[in-house]
C-alpha cells in the first residue's frame, strides 16, 4: 500500500494551508531571501580555476565548483553553469512534486533533466557579437504516474508546474540583478 493511500489529505495542501492564511493578512511574511556566496576556506584565492561555494543560509552546505576546458579550466568540478542547470532542475522537480501531492498523483518516478547551450566566444571575449551567456536551456520532465491517473490531471500538473516553477520563471522573465563591488587593496 502506497502513503498516499493511507493519508486523508496532501501534506503539501496541510502544510501550507496555514502559510497561505498568515500570508493572506500578513503579506510581509511571504518575502524571504535565498543566498549563496563563495569562500576561500578550501580553496586559495588565487586559484583562478576553482572554488567554494556555500549554498543557503545556515544549512552548513558547501560545494566545490571548477571552471571548464572550454575557458582554460581543468573540467574536474561542476562550473557555474551547471550549477545553473542543476538549480532549475532541481525547482522543476520540487514543484512537480509538490503539485502532484496537490492533485493527489501517484508518481512512481521522476526525472528532471537541464541542458544548455552557449558559445563561450562570448565571455572569453573572442568575438563581440557573441551572448556571453546560455544561447538556451532545455527542460526535460520524465514522470511516470500510477496506472489509471487521468490524462487531465496530468496535463494541469504540467501546466502548473511551469507555472509555479520560482527558478523557470525567474530565467524566463528575467530579474533585476544588481552588483555591488567593494574593493580592498593598496592604492597607487
Amino acid at each position: 500500500m502506497s502513503v498516499r493511500t493511507q493519508r486523508t489529505q496532501s501534506i503539501v495542501a496541510a502544510r501550507q494551508a496555514p502559510l497561505r492564511e498568515r500570508y493572506a493578512h500578513r503579506p510581509q511574511d511571504a518575502l524571504t531571501r535565498k543566498a549563496a556566496r563563495t569562500t576561500t576556506k578550501s580553496v586559495p584565492a588565487d586559484d583562478p580555476f576553482h572554488g567554494e561555494v556555500e549554498i543557503g543560509n545556515g544549512y552548513g552546505i558547501s560545494m566545490r565548483y571548477g571552471l571548464d576546458r572550454y575557458i582554460g579550466g581543468l573540467h574536474d568540478a561542476p562550473n557555474p553553469g551547471d550549477l545553473l542547470c542543476a538549480a532549475l532542475a532541481a525547482c522543476a522537480d520540487g514543484t512537480v512534486r509538490m503539485i502532484a501531492d496537490l492533485l493527489e498523483i501517484e508518481l512512481q518516478d521522476l526525472e528532471v533533466e537541464v541542458s544548455g547551450e552557449l558559445d563561450v566566444r562570448g565571455c572569453l571575449a573572442a568575438d563581440p557579437k557573441v551572448r556571453v551567456g546560455f544561447e538556451r536551456l532545455d527542460c526535460r520532465v520524465r514522470l511516470h504516474t500510477a496506472d489509471g491517473t487521468d490524462p487531465l490531471k496530468i496535463e494541469h500538473l504540467t501546466a502548473a508546474a511551469e507555472r509555479y516553477c520560482v527558478n523557470l520563471d525567474t530565467l524566463i522573465d528575467g530579474t533585476d540583478v544588481r552588483t555591488t563591488l567593494d574593493a580592498a587593496g593598496h592604492a597607487g
